[in-house]
Order: structure tokens, then C-alpha cells, then sequence
């Protein structure tokens, strides 16, 4: 007889849930998590799409700890000097079923955990999963963590996006540099009122902001920004490629600080008062790095299985993450009411994440991750042409002025104009 009837290798967003699905369907079930508590590891940007969450907990807006419903959206591009940007906001980004919210992942993810608790889950914090175990057919029973051998008729792998179990026991290939990000992120901490009155946003709601451009120096990546209750999540990622690059002369924690000094960024936190720095690996590969994640006594979820996606414009991983901890869950409880965890016995799994929005939405925008690896002038270029055309836009200097038209063309033709409409067309296909 196994110990569990299942094992959950990790406590963020997919583990919790998957762990609490098992649990409320009388599952004997065992979290074993290397952080100290649910969340030590843990970090983000901090958005989730709720969507997702309101299936497993329909009425989480009651309990969780949320920071601000997301009803202002703004996009920058940046130069080293000027930003150009677009602001959104609108009463349906509130609505229920479309609505998010900024989050800070260490009470979150405890809460997520307490409740997978109280459905009856046990936890083990503290300590690292050293290995998966298999028997005699190769079937993985069980876990090697410490000096314990502990087994399960079933294991949900959701160790994060260092998939190092899942690459030595499992055999999944390793990401390539190109479509892992380093992510480094700082928390702010500025009263209320202030952050109501820098972003325009109603009492208790809240903005959210992506940048591209000078942010990483020109670089692949990006700047993101998410307003809590009474702090700023700012930060950014940059390819791993781009961090490992020994001629960049701007190492990733350099491009955090000259980030916050721009002045597009600057006023936004001044006075803030710095509370948390953290750093984090995230998979931006997409569609095409997503690996095989249903084995034989084991399944795959969250960004263990590669589930994020950056368009640029919107940034999703949570809420992947929960809907494959719940799909990975139930499929695990249908193979063992069967009796059967075997790989057949748990495809269910593989066909609901394929019927899913997780598995269409990344491989509806499998290219985007190409595009925007090898469109540096999106990064340099387009930030540097907005700023020249917005610029013979709004200056007045006294002398006539030429048309609209004879002031922009020059400044889009010596970026080469069948080249930018090109890339333009590029893009938007991918999207």
C-alpha cells in the first residue's frame, strides 16, 4: 500500500489547487514544498486573471487576499529620455469574468495552501524533493526528499520553471536560454491615497503597466508595474540569453536601477520606500516549449509544464497555473477512483488541458515568442522613431510649419519604410 494516495511536488498557484481538488474529493494527499512556507519562493509581477480562480473558489473575492481589482491599463514605450504612452481604462475590465487583480504571491500562496489544507491536504515545508521514485516498470510511486522515501499511487509535479525533476526523473528536455527570462522585481511601499492619486484610479482599484524600449536598454524583455493596496510591485525581465551575455554591459540588476530612474518611472515612485527585492526565473517560450506533462504515475502542471505567455501587452501565467493544478487534480482523482494511474489512466488530464483556454491560447499565439526574439528594433528603434515623430507633432518653435505628413515621412523612411511595414504585418499575424 502507498503511503498517499497522491503527492503534490510544490505550493504555488497549480500544486495548491491540484492538491486541494484531491483533498476535497477524499483523496489522502501530501504538499510537499521546499520554501519554508507556501509563497518563500515565490514571486511575480503580481496579476492574476480571476476567471480561473472563481471555478475552484467561486466566491474568493470574500477571502482571499487581494490587493486591488486592475481597471487602468497603460502600455510605454521608452527612450533613454522620452516615453510614449497609452492609457486605458474602463469599467467593463471590473466586470466578473473579466475582471483581475494585483496579488502578493507570499500571502496568496498562503492562502491557497490553507485552503488546500482545510479540505484535508497535508503539508511539508522546509524541505526539497531530491528525486522521483519509480518502480520496477518505471512507473514513478512515490518521492525521495531528505532521507524519506515516500510513496503514492499518483505524483503532481509542480515544482515551478526550474524544472530539474522533471529533467533528470522525467527526462523533459531543458529550456532553451532564448525562452526562459530572468525576472527581478522590487516592492514599493507608498501610502493609499498616493497611488489612487498618481495612476487616476478610483479608491481601492488599481493600474497595471507594461513598458518595452530603454527599460531593458534596447534588449529583449520588459518593464512591468502592478499597484497593491499600499505598495508598487516594479520590475522587469530579460531573456536568459541576454543575461548570460558576458558583452552586454548592462547586467540585469544595473537595468532595474536605471529603470527606476527614467523619468517615466521616477515620479511614479518617488518617496516609495523599498521592502522587497526578489528575482525569479520565468518561461516565455510559449506554445512551442510546452513539454510532455502527462507520464505514467505522474502529471505535469503550472510553469513546470512551460504555461506563461508575454504578448507585450498582457502577461498571463496565473491563471494557466490554476486551471491546470484544478484539470491536473480532477484527473488525478478520476485514475484513482479507476484504479488506474497510468499514463492511459491519467491521459483525461492531457485532453482537458487540450480542450482548455491554457492549451489554445498559447498555441493561438505560438509565434509571437519568435517574432518578438528577433524584432530588436522593437526595443531600440520603434521607442526612438515614436519619440522624433511625436516631437515634430507637439513642437511649436515659431517658424512655419511644414504638413503632418512632410514632418513624419521622413523620420518612418529612414527606418526603411517596406522594412517597418514588414515587421508591422510580422506581428500582427503572430497576434
Amino acid at each position: 500500500m502507498a503511503d498517499f494516495d497522491a503527492i503534490v511536488v510544490g505550493s504555488g498557484c497549480a500544486g495548491a489547487v491540484a492538491a486541494y481538488e484531491l483533498a476535497r474529493a477524499g483523496k489522502s494527499v501530501l504538499v510537499v514544498e521546499r520554501g519554508n512556507f507556501a509563497g518563500a519562493k515565490n514571486m511575480t509581477g503580481g496579476r492574476i486573471y480571476s476567471h480561473s480562480l472563481k471555478k475552484v473558489f467561486p466566491d474568493f473575492e470574500q477571502e482571499a487576499p487581494l490587493e486591488r481589482k486592475i481597471t487602468h491599463e497603460r502600455m510605454a514605450f521608452m527612450d533613454p529620455s522620452a516615453q510614449l504612452a497609452v492609457d486605458f481604462s474602463s469599467p467593463e475590465l471590473a466586470e466578473e469574468g473579466k475582471d483581475s487583480y494585483s496579488v502578493l504571491r507570499a500571502p496568496f500562496d498562503q492562502w491557497l495552501a490553507s485552503k488546500a489544507e482545510d479540505a484535508g491536504a497535508e503539508y511539508i515545508c522546509g524541505i526539497a524533493v531530491e528525486e522521483l521514485l519509480k518502480d520496477d516498470s518505471g512507473k514513478v510511486c512515490g518521492v525521495r526528499a531528505g532521507e524519506d522515501e515516500i510513496t503514492a499511487q499518483v505524483v503532481v509535479l509542480a515544482e515551478g520553471c526550474n524544472t530539474v525533476l522533471a529533467e533528470r526523473c522525467l527526462g523533459n528536455p531543458r529550456p532553451k536560454a532564448s525562452q526562459m527570462a530572468v525576472g527581478i522585481k522590487q516592492v514599493l511601499e507608498l501610502p493609499a491615497s498616493q497611488i489612487e492619486d498618481r495612476f487616476l484610479c478610483p479608491e481601492g482599484e488599481g493600474a497595471a503597466m507594461l513598458f518595452v524600449g530603454d527599460c531593458t536598454h534596447g534588449n529583449v524583455g520588459g518593464g512591468f508595474l502592478y499597484t497593491n493596496k499600499d505598495s508598487i510591485s516594479l520590475g522587469l525581465v530579460a531573456t536568459v540569453s541576454t543575461a548570460a551575455d558576458a558583452s552586454n554591459p548592462y547586467p540585469v540588476y544595473q537595468m532595474l536601477e536605471d529603470f527606476k530612474s527614467h523619468p517615466a518611472v521616477a515620479p511614479i515612485i518617488r518617496g516609495a520606500k523599498l521592502v522587497e527585492h526578489s528575482g525569479h526565473m520565468v518561461p516565455e517560450g510559449g506554445y512551442d516549449m510546452i513539454p510532455q506533462y502527462v507520464f505514467d504515475g505522474c502529471v505535469i502542471a503550472g510553469e513546470t509544464a512551460g504555461l506563461c505567455m508575454n504578448m507585450g501587452y498582457q502577461v498571463r501565467g496565473m491563471d494557466f497555473a490554476v486551471a491546470s493544478g484544478q484539470m491536473a487534480g480532477q484527473a488525478a482523482v478520476k485514475a484513482l477512483d479507476a484504479g488506474d494511474t497510468s499514463a492511459a489512466g491519467l491521459a483525461s488530464y492531457k485532453q482537458a488541458m487540450e480542450d482548455s483556454f491554457v492549451i489554445k491560447d498559447l498555441e493561438t499565439f505560438r509565434k509571437w515568442p519568435h517574432v518578438m526574439e528577433g524584432w530588436d528594433r522593437m526595443f531600440g528603434e520603434y521607442p526612438a522613431m515614436a519619440r522624433e515623430i511625436f516631437n515634430a507633432m507637439f513642437s511649436v518653435d515659431g517658424q512655419p510649419q511644414k504638413p503632418l505628413a512632410k514632418r513624419m515621412m521622413p523620420i518612418v523612411k529612414k527606418r526603411g519604410l517596406f522594412k517597418l511595414a514588414g515587421e508591422v504585418r510580422k506581428a500582427v499575424k503572430a497576434l
